[in-house]
């Protein structure tokens, strides 16, 4: 497939759980277009932030039908997509799985778009993922933190 768009993403977490953040650039291929995003969460996984990441990557596309590369350094990630274990995990409404409230946002953008996934090592001097690191632990570290709702309700924490 010729990919019209990349997506690096990477996600953080100081504690896990505990303060996270995410990074994603878009590149539009063949052209200079480049795009940085990063939020920061008071308490989350860093599992949370690498989904979320790839999840806002794929809605800040504004045309459907896009042929996407996502690239990133979550095995959590990849591998619960291109294995399939995902559209296992939805038959059977994610019951005992971790996230699902993200898989379902996931899933929901995912069929807007080809998409397909490439892993790569983290902390390997690739320099978009390199980058998005730097966005996911800055992000992490900000002074004013969004609250990841799902997650504090279901871990039982009252901030």
């Amino acid at each position: 497939m010729n990919h019209q768009i990349h997506i690096y993403t990477d996600g953080a977490a100081k504690g896990n759980p505990g303060n996270g953040g995410y990074g994603v650039i878009i590149e539009m291929v063949g052209t200079a277009y480049k795009k940085e995003f990063y939020e920061g969460f008071r308490h989350t996984t860093n599992n949370r932030m690498e989904l979320l990441a790839v999840i806002v990557g794929l809605e800040k596309l504004k045309q459907p039908n896009m042929k996407v590369l996502v690239i990133s350094d979550s095995k959590y990630v990849v591998d619960s997509v291109e294995k399939k274990w995902v559209f296992g995990w939805e038959k059977k409404n994610f019951v005992g799985k971790k996230n699902p409230d993200l898989w379902m946002r996931f899933l929901k953008v995912y069929r807007k778009h080809q998409v397909d996934f490439k892993w790569i090592k983290g902390h390997n001097n690739h320099p978009q993922n390199e980058r998005c690191d730097e966005l996911a632990v800055y992000a992490s570290g900000l002074e004013k933190l969004s609250i990841d709702t799902f997650y504090e309700k279901e871990d039982g924490k009252l901030f």
